[in-house]
């Protein structure tokens, strides 16, 4: 089940009598579903362009369609409108779109890009770095490249203990180190420009 709250459907309501078609649905899709780079799209729908499998949630003046091979990934997600003095923000949470982590039996390798794909690289994207795994070893160490506005930033040992470590150990728990194998000297476009940290593998 999908909840959508009533500030949303106002929103959607307006946003529908601006185009001024008789029927005019919003329909909701996930793309790359059950993966890190899942995510969901809304567009206006004409009944012209259904296709017959989609779900209908019937809203305070308008309908939502959802595709039906997307209804597995939004099983519990929820549409809010948060109103702000530029306009406001749509938000879809749906907590089941990029899947679940894969359990011990899948390796510590699958298990860590996982956690930087669907969980580290969408937090540090704001900054426009990215981080990528090089290596785990086989005493459990994991060893990191960071890339974008990561690579050569002042902050990265920071990001790296506090931020991405501690969410690496939270989720694999037999990592025993993580290290950071960049060369940040050769950053040219770091977020922060500070002291540029050092590598901690040479």
């Amino acid at each position: 089940m999908i909840e959508i709250t009533e500030r949303a459907q106002q929103h959607f309501r307006t946003l529908i009598e601006r185009q001024d078609i008789p029927g005019l649905g919003i329909r909701l899709s996930v793309k790359q579903g059950g993966t890190p780079a899942a995510s969901c799209e809304l567009e206006f729908c004409e009944a012209s362009e259904l296709s017959g499998r989609e779900w209908s949630f019937e809203c305070h003046g308008f309908t939502l369609l959802v595709d039906d091979a997307g209804m597995d990934w939004l099983q519990g997600a929820s549409i809010d409108f948060e109103p702000n003095p530029t306009g406001g923000v749509l938000n879809i949470r749906a907590p089941r779109i990029k899947g679940e982590m894969p359990d011990a039996e899948a390796g510590m390798v699958e298990r860590v890009r996982y956690v930087l794909d669907a969980i580290i690289n969408p937090q540090i994207a704001s900054h426009g770095g990215r981080v990528s795994l090089l290596e785990v070893t086989a005493a459990g160490e994991v060893v990191l490249q960071f890339g974008g506005g990561c690579h050569g930033c002042g902050m990265v040992d920071v990001t790296l203990r506090n931020g991405i470590e501690k969410t690496l150990r939270e989720k694999v728990p037999e990592i025993t180190a993580v290290r950071d194998a960049t060369d940040h000297e050769s950053g040219t476009d770091p977020f922060y420009k500070g002291h540029q940290g050092a590598s901690a593998v040479s």
